[in-house]
């Protein structure tokens, strides 16, 4: 019994040894397991960094700057040329009323676009009452003659007598005097009939100078007074002007005596001009002043009208760019430059006259920079350029 029984513990004994061992061995195998994952995942790592990381010719390449072509202006000899806009008008536009009483209008002689004369009649009024107060001048003056013939008569009889005692020197001066009172009369109704035949002139509405007929406000049977409205507007010698609006900086190169050229809106014909006045203040608010700019008549300028200008301001010295150097935007019009850095830079420019040859630049540009002659509206400032001379046109 005890042999069996101390059998029986070995073989207890020998069963529990056997799972702690095979726990164990499960443990070592695990960690070579993790070692290995680590150590593969390393070496993964380090394999990376030398493929992207330490490979710095398997960087790509930096794109290669554009080749961009530029001139050198210089300096020409152009026109320098102004644009402007304004209305036309007459030159000297003639206001014309009636000076007499007034009365009722009996005929209207000339119509809108007719050339009158100086003193010519453009209109009469009615005159029966001033004809017949005429007529009683004209009379007054026959009675005051006739008194003056009779006291010159009178006074040449007395001074046959005087001689002869018959009549004082009392009576003689006296008969003079009633004399020179008749000749006076006499006068004085002459000069009331001229005053009154004045008057009755007057009735006639007539032009002052020589002229064109631009407005009429008056028609047969109309009752006009003095010092009312204006019935007639006459244009001097039909010459018209432009007044042309200028920016003051533009105003202050302006000169009497500088040429123009004046479309009309609708009209492709232009009208030849110069500028005969030029204002003497400028408008606080738009800060802008007249040119006025005299023009010869013709039907197609119209007083009241709306017109362009070209102002010749005389020939400077300036660089002259294609159209396709310059660019525009809200901020105004520039060019771009090639800087020493051979980077693009803006420049902004004041163009002037445009012509077949190119674009006048006022200022902005002395004409020795690189401008970039076109493509400028693919470009920014500040971008890297390969620069390139335009060949020069033969």
């Amino acid at each position: 019994m005890n042999v069996e029984q101390g059998f029986g513990r070995r073989r207890a004994g020998e069963g529990t040894d056997m799972p702690d061992e095979g726990a164990a061995l499960a443990a070592r195998r695990r960690g070579r397991m993790i070692l290995g994952g680590v150590i593969g995942a390393v070496v993964l790592i380090v394999a990376y960094f030398l493929m992207h990381g330490g490979r710095k010719d398997s960087d790509p390449a930096p794109a290669a700057a554009p080749t961009v072509t530029y001139i050198v202006p210089g300096k020409q000899s152009v026109t320098n040329s102004v644009s402007a806009t304004g209305n036309l008008a007459a030159r000297v536009e003639m206001p014309v009323g009636i000076s007499g009483e007034g009365g009722m209008v009996t005929r209207v002689l000339v119509q809108p676009g007719d050339w009158v004369a100086a003193g010519q009649t453009l209109a009469t009024v009615d005159r029966a009452v001033q004809a017949e107060q005429t007529g009683q001048m004209a009379a007054q003056i026959q009675v005051a003659e006739a008194d003056a013939r009779l006291a010159q008569s009178n006074l040449e009889r007395a001074e046959k007598l005087v001689g002869r005692g018959f009549i004082s020197r009392a009576d003689i001066e006296q008969k003079t005097a009633t004399r020179d009172a008749a000749v006076a009369r006499v006068k004085l109704a002459r000069a009331q009939y001229g005053e009154m035949r004045a008057r009755m002139g007057r009735l006639d509405i007539r032009s002052p100078a020589a002229g064109l007929v631009l407005t009429r406000q008056i028609e047969p049977g109309q009752i006009v007074s003095s010092g009312g409205s204006t019935l007639f507007t006459i244009a001097k010698d039909g010459e018209m002007e432009l007044k042309a609006r200028l920016a003051e900086q533009d105003l202050a190169h302006m000169k009497v005596g500088f040429a123009a050229r004046v479309t009309p809106v609708g009209l492709t014909q232009s009208f030849p001009g110069r500028i005969w006045q030029i204002s003497p203040v400028i408008d606080a608010v738009t800060r802008q002043g007249i040119a006025r700019i005299a023009l010869h008549y013709d039907p197609a300028i119209r007083p009241g009208g709306f017109a362009m200008a070209e102002i010749s301001s005389g020939a400077v010295d300036a660089p002259q760019l294609p159209e396709s150097a310059v660019l525009s935007d809200e901020k105004g019009n520039f060019v771009y430059l090639i800087g020493a850095d051979d980077k693009v830079r803006r420049q902004p420019v004041k163009i002037g006259a445009v012509s077949d040859t190119g674009i006048a630049i006022l200022s902005g540009l002395s004409g020795n920079e690189h401008v970039v002659l076109s493509a400028g509206a693919f470009l920014n400032p500040g971008d890297k350029v390969t620069p390139e001379r335009a060949k020069t046109a033969r």
